[in-house]
């Protein structure tokens, strides 16, 4: 599994805007191959900042396959116009879990 980790800075007034955008797009990533789940968590300090977090079954999944599609491209028009800058994304592997 794959975690993909997205910083994503909202525009000042847009975060009611970018989260039902971002609800309206959940069903583009459940259909999307390779993805298991995804969740949006804001920021306390910073309510601007947000961290979209994408479980990918491969990177290829969200970087080839994802990114190619006209999911994304739609992703992006619900969402992209509130982006205060571009998106910081990286990707992870699963080190340790301890709960």
């Amino acid at each position: 599994m794959v975690l993909e980790s997205a910083e994503i800075l909202v525009k000042p007034g847009m975060e009611e805007a970018f989260e039902a955008g971002v609800r309206e797009a959940a069903p583009l990533f459940k259909r999307a191959q390779g993805c298991s789940g995804m969740r949006l968590q804001r920021g306390i300090e910073n309510p601007q900042a947000y961290r979209l977090l994408v479980e990918w079954a491969t990177l290829e999944d969200h970087t080839v396959h994802f990114r190619g599609s006209e999911d994304f491209q739609e992703w992006r028009r619900l969402v992209g116009h509130c982006f205060d800058g571009a998106p910081n994304v990286t990707h992870l592997n699963g080190v340790l879990e301890a709960f």
